[in-house]
């Protein structure tokens, strides 16, 4: 045998024993890597069904006044997002943030598509702004416009600055 051709057998064999000694170091790191994305994966599911029960609880729940079933608008509380409100409840509330500052009730009704010549149509729409207002959702200003709580805090602070100026 030709010594030469044997020693290149051996440093091959020698080659592709630190190949295979790397991908299977690489396959152990891929398996640990997948092990812990399927655990991270079952974690999110189990957090993302108790927060689904937790927004279920949560929610709003018909009740009853005097036999006629009612939605009931929860106090606002820090942190809690408008998706806890009612549906039609939640397009007032978009509609008054979306305006360009405090708005009348007319004002809003006409954002939503209501017929605000007809004082039963506009009424009731009054009302759902009041019934926001009690719940925290909006402010209710003393000309009878509504603003969002944020707006409120905003206008009152520029107007503290405007007045350092006014003589």
């Amino acid at each position: 045998m030709d010594p030469e051709l044997l020693e290149r057998i051996t440093a091959r064999c020698a080659e592709l024993d630190e190949i295979e000694e790397q991908l299977a170091k690489q396959l152990a790191e891929v398996r640990a890597e997948r092990d812990e994305l399927a655990v991270a994966e079952r974690v999110l599911e189990r957090v993302s069904e108790q927060l689904a029960d937790e927004r279920a609880k949560a929610a709003p729940t018909p009740g009853q006044v005097g036999g006629r079933a009612v939605m009931l608008i929860p106090h606002r509380t820090p942190g809690m997002e408008e998706t806890m409100l009612p549906p039609d409840y939640q397009h007032i509330f978009a509609a008054v943030r979306q305006a360009a500052g405090p708005v009348m009730a007319r004002q809003v009704g006409e954002m939503l598509g209501v017929d605000v010549t007809v004082r039963a149509k506009l009424e009731p729409l009054r009302g759902r702004l009041v019934r926001l207002v009690d719940r925290g959702w909006l402010r209710k200003l003393p000309d009878g416009r509504f603003t969002t709580r944020l707006e409120q805090a905003a206008a009152q602070k520029a107007g503290g600055w405007l007045s350092r100026f006014r003589t």
